[in-house]
């Protein structure tokens, strides 16, 4: 039919516009059943997009209605009604969003008459650009989840305001889940905040030259997901040696302590797939290398670990010192993030810092020269992307400059463009399937082989507890690779026997998560003086199995032997997290949606499809209620015994316990196991 105008609408049948009073408003089809919405308050509809891939679905055949006060655009099971009411001279325009049955999905806050709200409201900045405020009605008895890792013990984000900002153990992934049937990402990487308020749901930009938003519609929180893996990108396939068990501590400072470990877990015959080598193996940081001081011969350390069948990470920093070998050039390139004003010292650690700028394309293409040369070369698997916030020693956002614009407005893209600079790098060398551990994430991380861990948060019960709901939520945010510290980072002395309660319950954990790694700076520490005189950073206590007693070891033991069990059924998940975006660790209710209860548990989740895992988080508890979801029959993993769903159980928990159900009928090699 081509191109039709009426009132305040046209549409050339593939988008719908609004345009009044110099605001242009676009709205898209944008994959199955998906919308993506785009307004600016004066001028036309800028390309581009901060997390939906750009290639929109061309099979989308919308439908839309144009009226001179009413418009609406329907893409398979959503649809967008748009609607002009006004107050004396004022127009304003409402849109409310449904689902194929006509149910309200979500909606604009009207304007309320005489109170002449603006559901859309740019404020223009001193410097340029605005400060963007986008308000909905909120619906009554409404659920959300998502939005990435935030360090809270609480599942329902109700009531919740949500700081759209990285921070050391706070990944900020603005896409949320509703009970209601949709999902909605704010296409937007500024530094701003989300308010999941009982009178209202805001979304604020502090800095922004557009809104952008996607809404996707489903009747299952699977549909719903897949759905947005599709417009923001599916993760790789996780190698095999993510499988397994991976050895990790702050820190291995020298090449004979690095062997020693790796040896030892060979002569124990004891499973290890990965061996991380931690920060400060360099001499400076933005040096990318290894210290000849402490790592003379790294290609035959790396040699030896290959031969034990052990995969090499290392640790990397964004910092470059005013003194590493590399700080004048990167600076003449202009490959540093600039700050404004006052002395450029961004962190001061071991010295003064700043940062590569990782939304720069140079930036990244120098950066994984000097990391392919100093380290992929020599065999190192895979890297471990530390700081990636990145960690300003003062978040005073309105100071610093990347390549992609001012902090205030595109900071938030900073994880995701370190993690794609190494990701590239190793695809162009060859490496079919890279992972990055990596500290922080936003929208469309996992598409560049981002395995996001939960930061240096404390050894603590009370943290152990906000990491399960922290993994739930990544999943639900889209991050599907995800792991914590086993154990925690800060506080743990490994003599302690109510630390080593917590590592155990922990541990068993950790084999039922993405990835299964033992981390943490465990007391007490060892001070590392170099040759020249220089204090380097300190070494921790040892953190090995067998570091914490007979008994402890055999603990650990026997979940490195069920994690090793389940190889073949966590290749799968990791398979289908790849190809559908399926959470590898899943909410409860992602499986059984239909049981009310699903959508209120904080400390209980699904392994997949099949496995419920109720983690032992309280000091002292040897049982904990369980409780298993209707639509299904569940066997204990432990006993055999079986359990009709929709109930509570008691399960009791010894510390070389964990409590863990199964579907009934699968997985059943692990009866008797755990």
């Amino acid at each position: 039919m081509g191109f039709q105008s009426n009132g305040f609408f046209e549409s050339d049948q593939k988008e719908l516009f609004y345009r009044w009073n110099g605001e242009t408003l676009c709205i898209s089809p944008w994959g199955d059943n998906s919308l993506r919405v785009r307004s600016v308050p004066s001028g036309e509809i800028p390309g581009g997009s901060d997390a939906l891939l750009m290639e929109h679905s061309e099979s989308c055949e919308p439908e839309i209605r144009l009226g001179e006060r009413e418009a609406s655009i329907t893409n398979g099971g959503i649809t967008a009604e748009l609607r002009v009411t006004g107050w004396g001279i004022e127009n304003y325009l409402q849109i409310i969003y449904r689902s194929r049955e006509g149910r309200v999905l979500l909606s604009e806050q009207p304007f309320g008459g005489a109170l002449m709200r603006r559901a859309r409201e740019f404020k223009a900045l001193a410097g340029g650009g605005y400060r963007l405020h986008m308000r909905f009605a909120p619906e009554e008895g409404e659920k959300l989840y998502g939005m990435g890792q935030y360090q809270q013990e609480r599942m329902n984000l109700k009531g919740c305001m949500l700081e759209l900002a990285h921070r050391n153990s706070q990944a900020s992934v603005p896409f949320v889940l509703s009970d209601r049937g949709y999902g909605f990402l704010w296409n937007n990487a500024a530094i701003g905040t989300a308010y999941f308020g009982a009178n209202t749901t805001e979304w604020t930009a502090e800095c922004t030259h557009l809104l952008d938003y996607w809404i996707t519609a489903g009747d299952t929180p699977a549909q719903i997901e897949r759905a947005y893996a599709a417009a923001t990108g599916r993760t790789p396939m996780m190698p095999e040696y993510g499988l397994g068990f991976w050895q990790c501590k702050l820190r291995y400072w020298n090449a004979e302590q690095v062997l020693a470990v790796a040896r030892e877990y060979k002569k124990r015959g004891i499973p290890l797939d990965v061996l991380v080598i931690d920060y400060y193996h360099w001499p400076r940081c933005g040096d990318w290398r290894f210290d000849p001081e402490y790592f003379p011969h790294p290609e035959r350390m790396i040699r030896e670990l290959r031969d034990m069948g052990i995969h090499v990470m290392v640790s990397v920093w964004p910092q470059v010192d005013w003194r590493s070998e590399n700080y004048e050039e990167m600076r003449q390139q202009g490959l540093l993030v600039k700050s404004h004003s006052g002395v450029d010292v961004q962190m001061i650690f071991h010295g003064n810092n700043v940062f590569m700028d990782a939304t720069n394309p140079r930036t990244r293409r120098y950066v994984w020269e000097k990391c392919r040369k100093n380290y992929a070369e020599l065999g190192v698997s895979a890297f471990w992307l530390d700081e990636a916030e990145p960690e300003f020693s003062y978040t005073d956002f309105e100071n610093y400059q990347y390549y992609a614009g001012p902090a205030l407005e595109k900071a938030n893209l900073y994880p995701r463009e370190y993690a794609r600079g190494f990701y590239e790098g190793q695809r162009e060398a060859g490496t079919e399937e890279p992972v990055s551990l990596i500290r922080c994430a936003w929208a469309g991380s996992q598409r560049y082989g981002a395995l996001v861990w939960s930061g240096d948060i404390m050894s603590s019960y009370e943290d152990f507890r906000k990491q399960i709901c922290a993994g739930i939520h990544m999943g639900l945010a889209g991050i599907p690779w995800w792991t914590t510290d086993i154990g925690g980072f800060h506080g743990g002395n490994i003599g302690d026997e109510k630390f080593r309660e917590l590592l155990a319950r922990w541990f068993a954990f950790g084999a039922f998560c993405p990835v299964m790694r033992i981390h943490g700076c465990r007391a007490p520490f060892e001070e590392i003086v170099s040759q020249s005189g220089e204090v380097r950073e300190h070494t921790g206590a040892e953190n090995e199995i067998w570091s914490y007693g007979p008994g402890m070891e055999a603990v650990f033991v026997k979940f490195i032997g069920i994690r090793e069990l389940l190889r073949d059924y966590t290749r799968q998940l990791m398979r289908w997290a790849h190809e559908t975006g399926d959470p590898v660790m899943r909410a409860v209710f992602y499986e059984f949606p239909e049981d009310k209860r699903a959508w209120e548990l904080t400390d209980e989740y699904m392994y997949g499809p099949d496995i419920l895992v109720a983690p032992v988080c309280h000091a002292g508890a040897v049982s904990r209620g369980v409780y298993l979801p209707a639509g299904a029959r569940w066997v204990h993993a432990g006993s055999g015994e079986s359990f009709e769903g929709g109930q509570t159980v008691t399960a009791s928990a010894a510390l070389d316990t964990l409590p863990v159900y199964l579907r009934e009928g699968r997985q059943s090699y692990l009866i008797g196991k755990v």
